[in-house]
């Protein structure tokens, strides 16, 4: 039996007068609340995607920024999760603090972001994870550790002395929200659920959902 049910440490009420009318306002008082709590890896957050053929996938990115624009991430453009989204440009997230009893699930359409941003993201980047965004052929087959780390060798000495610049399959996306879901963990297993889902209006409706 897998299943364990431990008590619960707290019991944190969500009201519907308490959530901010924008999603993604409520979603960064719950982020600095993660943040704050000193939780590892807050900014971790899973994103499935889905082939044209319906075959899903799912994986853990980082989140790099968010705002009214969306959700950005940033990966390399020849990946899988890539490739799913250059046929069938929608996808999921899925934040999860366990400390805090809290879920977000988002919902929406992902684009690239422009060639200037994911320069600019890329240059602030550590160069050790410049030199291996250049050296992996993300997901692809490769016959030992060593020839991973001989490339990455040979660029970082193809760049001494000067800046490494960002290949041009490696970039970021941004998911536009049109749903956004804020799971609360209750006691008894009666959790707190809003819906947040985007109007054509631009407007956004707030619905409490089962749990």
């Amino acid at each position: 039996m897998l299943e364990s049910f431990p008590k619960r440490s707290s019991d944190r009420p969500l009201d519907e007068a308490a959530l901010h009318p924008d999603p993604i306002a409520q979603f960064g008082k719950w982020y600095d609340e993660a943040v704050a709590a000193q939780l590892p890896m807050a900014h971790a957050l899973v994103l499935a995607t889905v082939t044209k053929d319906g075959k899903p996938s799912a994986r853990v990115v980082l989140l790099k920024d968010y705002g009214p624009r969306g959700f950005v991430f940033y990966t390399n453009y020849n990946s899988p999760k890539a490739q799913d989204l250059s046929k069938n440009p929608s996808a999921a997230l899925v934040f999860y603090w366990t400390e805090l009893e809290r879920q977000v699930r988002i919902e929406g359409a992902v684009e690239k972001i422009s060639e200037e941003e994911s320069d600019r993201y890329f240059r602030a980047r550590p160069r050790d994870s410049q030199i291996s965004a250049a050296a992996s052929e993300q997901s692809e087959v490769i016959g030992s550790r060593e020839e991973l780390e001989r490339r990455a060798g040979e660029i970082e000495q193809r760049y001494q002395g000067r800046a490494v610049p960002r290949p041009l399959f490696w970039g970021g996306y941004t998911l536009k929200p049109t749903e956004i879901e804020f799971w609360q963990g209750r006691s008894a297993r009666l959790h707190d659920r809003f819906l947040y889902m985007l109007q054509p209006d631009g407007k956004w409706v707030i619905k409490r959902l089962q749990p």
